[in-house]
């Protein structure tokens, strides 16, 4: 929803929410259901109100458990029959510097400082510490933002009797936390309140009237941010770019001015603000973020403009190239058909409002953000948080290499009459085993990113996925890819459950980029293996269709299982008997179990 994206209208998000929370769920969206519990250091109703819009925008729908006033700590360290009966997929802990009860004095020792930082971050590392064993589930935590005042001016910040000194120390334990536990985010409302602007965030009207640590229009700031990591965590982030070229990548139009008389590089301030601009697009691909061109150009001025002297891009910084004259929104559907990617799952950046508005109004779900003057690029993308990072994957660093690796075994195949002598002449080679801990956070990532190649479109933190596999009830597999052009890493997962002498398939999930390359036969056999190393004579397999996974409706019937239950929704459940004698289906690739 367009009112949802950055750059919002925040006062007129809080006085429609009731309307925007029905035309959201009114939506054709299909959601999936998280439930999160907010412990408050502070009034949090609104927030967790407007923080309810941004995730159904995400297409998450939430229920909460909502602490009461100022009373986050006590149901973090006790007992708590709702909290635990609610079982939350989060928590989220919004707490401020206003919960910082007791600050250092000029007459405190070093000593005496270093005791009360002490004290403060083990109130608060013994409260995560009891979460996370209590409900294995992720944690959102606050930092802290800046005090509203400086009782030493500027000296505040240096000496260590200073309040911006002592949050600043505080904040730095809480990143050192951050950085050793798995499941544990920072939401950085020291920025955040930065951005916003710190005078207004901490109007303190609404603190002694209401007890918000934040005034109310700064609200969908926070709720904004808390959103975007929860999509993180749950698959929501957007995948790539697709650019524009003129007005976006460089001042001009190439077909008109020539390629020596776009504005690009460092001899003018605007030219300047371009090429800061493509610095930043392409910082992108340390995150694995896929960059591709959708231009009204003729090909060969998108090229020239892209190999400038001054660009700091070359043709190969982008997996796919659709310049012509063609209407965009079908540039845009081929390139991600290229990718094997939904469209939503691609960010268009233009400067054109009217392309944007064709693109937006063709391809419903696909982000384009409106990115202002050249000098708001920057800011506004930066802001709307596509690429929210909770984790970073060896996978994620990768994906730029895997998909021109991909583009190659394209070109490889179309020199190929026979599809299956295609397949052998990539020499391909399998890795189908348990899940082990160097792949918990690719697999979590996995199932949460897959939307098309997945049976039951199941949802897992790395905590779940870690319990799972400690479980002797649960098979696990996960499969790796590698062949002639390279490694595809982690692309597949199956998780069944074991009930008695029947294994339930609860997930079946595989990445797009290695479709039709018999990696899913590959994975059946290894879970059949796997149940007849444990005595299970049979397999169900479940089917709940979604408006993107129709792919694999037919799955269990290419695999031979036998339908024996279908409901009104289309629902479907699936047998298959395991035989003594059975063969594998996977004949191409070379599997190491």
């Amino acid at each position: 929803m367009q009112c949802l994206e950055y750059p919002f209208d925040s006062n007129y998000i809080i006085s429609k929410k009731k309307k925007i929370k029905r035309e959201l769920l009114e939506s054709n969206k299909s959601f999936i259901e998280k439930k999160i519990a907010i412990l408050g250091g502070s009034t949090t109703n609104d927030i967790k109100l407007i923080l309810e819009l941004f995730l159904l925008n995400y297409g998450i729908k939430p229920s909460f458990y909502e602490s009461e006033y100022n009373q986050y700590y006590q149901d973090a360290m006790f007992p708590n029959k709702e909290l635990e009966e609610f079982s939350p997929d989060i928590i989220y802990i919004h707490t401020t510097n206003r919960n910082i009860t007791t600050y250092p004095i000029l007459k405190d020792t070093k000593e005496a400082i270093d005791a009360l930082i002490e004290a403060e971050y083990s109130k608060f590392s013994g409260m995560w510490e009891r979460l996370h064993e209590v409900y294995h589930c992720p944690l959102i935590q606050n930092n802290f933002e800046m005090p509203f005042y400086r009782l030493l001016g500027n000296k505040d910040a240096s000496d260590i009797h200073g309040a911006v000194n002592f949050l600043t120390r505080l904040n730095m334990k809480f990143y050192e936390y951050a950085q050793s536990h798995d499941n544990f985010y920072i939401c950085d409302i020291n920025y955040i309140s930065a951005d916003y602007g710190l005078k207004e965030w901490a109007d303190t009207f609404y603190y002694h009237m209401y007890k918000y640590a934040l005034s109310v229009p700064a609200i969908p700031y926070l709720s904004f941010n808390v959103a975007n990591i929860i999509k993180s965590i749950f698959g929501k982030n957007k995948k790539g770019f697709v650019l524009d070229l003129d007005n976006t990548l460089w001042g001009g139009v190439i077909g008109d001015d020539g390629v020596d008389n776009i504005v690009l590089g460092p001899e003018e301030s605007e030219g300047q603000v371009y090429s800061e601009f493509q610095n930043y697009i392409k910082s992108h691909q340390q995150l694995g973020i896929i960059l591709n061109i959708d231009s009204k150009n003729d090909y060969e001025n998108a090229i020239a403009g892209i190999n400038h002297p001054d660009s700091v891009f070359k043709e190969e910084d982008f997996i796919k190239i659709e310049a012509n004259w063609d209407p965009k929104d079908r540039n845009f559907v081929n390139i991600a058909n290229a990718l094997n990617l939904l469209p939503e799952s691609l960010v268009f950046i233009d400067d054109n409002p009217a392309e944007r508005h064709i693109v937006t109004e063709q391809l419903p779900g696909v982000c384009a953000p409106n990115i202002g003057q050249v000098q708001e690029y920057i800011k506004n993308i930066d802001r709307s948080g596509f690429f929210e990072v909770t984790t970073i994957s060896e996978d994620d660093a990768k994906r730029n290499e895997m998909y021109v690796e991909n583009a190659k075994r394209q070109a490889l195949e179309a020199s190929f009459s026979d599809y299956n002598e295609y397949l052998l002449s990539l020499e391909m080679k399998g890795t189908i085993k348990a899940f082990e801990p160097v792949y918990m956070a690719r697999i979590a990532q996995l199932t949460n990113k897959s939307n098309q190649f997945n049976v039951t479109t199941k949802r897992y933190t790395q905590a779940e996925i870690e319990e799972v596999a400690a479980s002797d009830e649960y098979i696990t597999l996960y499969g790796k890819l590698e062949d002639r052009f390279g490694d595809n890493g982690v692309v597949s997962v199956v998780i069944g459950h074991i009930i008695e002498d029947v294994c339930h398939v609860d997930l079946w999930i595989m990445s797009c980029r290695v479709l039709k390359r018999d990696m899913e036969q590959a994975m059946m056999d290894g879970l059949v293996k796997k149940c007849k190393d444990k005595g299970i004579s049979t397999i169900k397999g479940y089917y709940y269709p979604t408006q993107k996974n129709g792919m694999v409706k037919e799955l269990f019937k290419v695999f031979g299982f036998s339908k024996i239950e279908e409901d009104d929704k289309n629902n479907t459940i699936w047998e298959f008997k395991i035989r003594e004698d059975y063969e594998n289906q996977n004949k191409v690739i070379s599997v190491e179990y």
